[in-house]
């Protein structure tokens, strides 16, 4: 895959407003297009942060309405966390693998590891509320696509970015949680490299690449929930992003 033979661009999308649920983000995510003079050709990437997404499909609970449980209520203790904000976390994921205090990561029902579940407090819709990950993120990319496709007449690929840490790096970066539209991981096994060896391991999260570029314009406050993308040569897909999970038997953290 020949990706940006001559570079490529990244633009935020400025002046999008506050999202709620029920919100038709295609249009707004359209309006912001049209309001930053943006010219937008099939292929070219949308990045949109995984908030906005799940604000507008309703994946937003107040802490006030959840009763925790008892095995909440025990883990809370162990990490310092809200125990209505653990029950939220255990009711999201399949396993715990970690918790001691101050950090819970577990497996989501998505397959993703990762903190908390993926469930947020920081640019929510009040002081008593949290944000839940998508319920299936490679779905909502699909429509997210297919609805600004109908807008715009232009089929954009879609990723769907939340931020990430990773067990052996510090700081996080974004990441590809929803996809549509491209194939999300380049697969280089096979190929010679530039001294004609044959490859055997490498293969790119084209996904995670394009969310991490998204990430350095939209930043993590600020209102640019996402990016634009252009000049890559993607190839196209409607496989989704499940070719990045990690196989459990092949994954040494888990």
């Amino acid at each position: 895959m020949s990706l940006a033979p001559s570079g490529y661009n990244v633009a935020p999308l400025t002046g999008i407003p506050a999202v709620h649920p029920g919100d038709n983000i295609a249009a707004l995510l359209t309006s912001a297009i049209n309001a930053n003079d943006i010219a937008i050709h099939d292929n070219d990437v949308l990045v949109v942060a995984q908030k906005i997404v799940s604000k507008s499909e309703g994946a937003v609970v107040e802490l006030s309405t959840v009763v925790p449980g008892h095995e909440a209520t025990e883990l809370s203790a162990i990490v310092n966390k809200d125990p209505r904000l653990v029950e939220l976390i255990l009711a999201s994921s399949v396993r715990v693998l970690r918790s001691v205090p101050g950090v819970l990561i577990t497996e989501t029902h998505h397959g993703f590891i990762c903190a908390n579940a993926g469930i947020d407090a920081s640019n929510s819709l009040g002081p008593d509320t949290v944000i839940l990950l998508p319920e299936d993120p490679d779905r909502s990319a699909r429509q997210l696509r297919a609805a600004i496709a109908n807008l715009t007449g232009t089929a954009l690929a879609v990723v769907i970015s939340d931020t990430f840490n990773r067990p052996w790096r510090e700081g996080s970066t974004n990441v590809g949680i929803g996809t549509a539209g491209f194939v999300p991981l380049d697969d280089s096994r096979g190929e010679p490299d530039d001294s004609g060896k044959v490859l055997h391991a490498t293969l790119v999260s084209i996904a995670d690449e394009v969310a991490s570029a998204a990430l350095l314009v939209m930043g993590v406050s600020g209102g640019v929930p996402a990016a634009f993308l252009s000049g890559l040569k993607l190839d196209a897909s409607n496989e989704g992003s499940q070719a990045l999970l990690r196989d459990p038997d092949r994954d040494l953290f888990r």
